[in-house]
């Protein structure tokens, strides 16, 4: 975890949805320092609430559950909803359904910043010896990604229509380590994810942008230029691990649809295989 800085940044109110999903739960203690009180939400039962904590239990397709979880809130971490690709109306849903009802909800509490978590799979057919930017158009490489594309464009309509603020997050692949090639391209630490999560939430104007997330990586598909005024700035890397990686994965298989698209084995899996 970050150390705390001098003078941390503070809300009153912070949510954060998906919390008892991965990237939640390692994010639960990270925004703690940012906010009086951080409310948590997922669709399951997730403990006792820590101090300074508060847990609200809602599924995302319920519309009165999601106006109360906004409530009095200052801004949102949304890491909610479906994060693989699942059948349709799974991803109806927690992605489709669920995000609307966010907005909404946001709408009629007046928050007005929104950090949403997208996804690279938004432009997951584009190919790995492409770099490619937020203003190229969207290639989803299966109903996942066609579902945080949908999310983007609701966060596109909430800004032009309502004014409310998001920062689109086309997250790489967040773990502790690089699991595979891939991932030396699209790795995000935990550190950087902070970073990136609080730079969006602070970022004094940001209408609606996107940015992808991702470390300082050598190797890389995406260019951050347009969303330079967030403020971002990676301080770690995926070639730490680079060596380790190529030693235990040394051939690629170049007719692979997993090793020609950006999307990886998304592109290949799910109803269209």
């Amino acid at each position: 975890m970050l150390p705390q800085p001098a003078s941390p940044i503070r809300f009153r109110r912070l949510l954060l949805t998906g919390a008892a999903g991965n990237l939640g739960r390692e994010l639960r203690p990270r925004l703690k320092t940012y906010c009086e009180t951080l409310r948590l939400s997922h669709r399951s039962e997730m403990g006792e609430a820590g101090a300074g904590e508060e847990i609200m239990v809602a599924g995302l397709e319920d519309a009165g559950a999601v106006l109360g979880l906004l409530k009095d809130v200052d801004a949102v971490v949304h890491m909610g909803g479906v994060s693989t690709e699942q059948p349709w109306d799974k991803i109806l849903a927690g992605n489709i359904v669920g995000a609307y009802n966010l907005y909404e909800a946001a709408r009629k509490n007046g928050v007005k910043r929104i950090v949403f978590a997208s996804s690279n799979h938004v432009t997951g057919f584009y190919r790995q010896d492409e770099v490619i930017d937020s203003r190229d158009p969207v290639r989803p490489d299966g109903l996942y990604g066609l579902s945080k594309a949908f999310g983007e464009n609701l966060a596109q309509l909430y800004w032009d229509r309502y004014r409310i603020e998001t920062v689109s997050l086309r997250i790489g692949s967040s773990f502790t380590a690089p699991k595979d090639r891939r991932m030396l391209a699209t790795w995000m630490s935990y550190d950087d994810t902070e970073r990136l999560i609080v730079a969006a939430l602070t970022a004094p104007v940001v209408g609606h942008s996107i940015i992808y997330g991702m470390s300082d990586n050598a190797t890389t598909w995406w260019d951050n230029t347009h969303a330079k005024h967030i403020g971002y700035r990676p301080r770690d890397s995926s070639d730490v691990f680079r060596a380790e990686v190529e030693a235990r994965l040394p051939l690629l298989d170049a007719s692979d649809p997993a090793v020609i698209y950006q999307g990886g084995a998304f592109v290949r899996t799910g109803p269209f295989e």
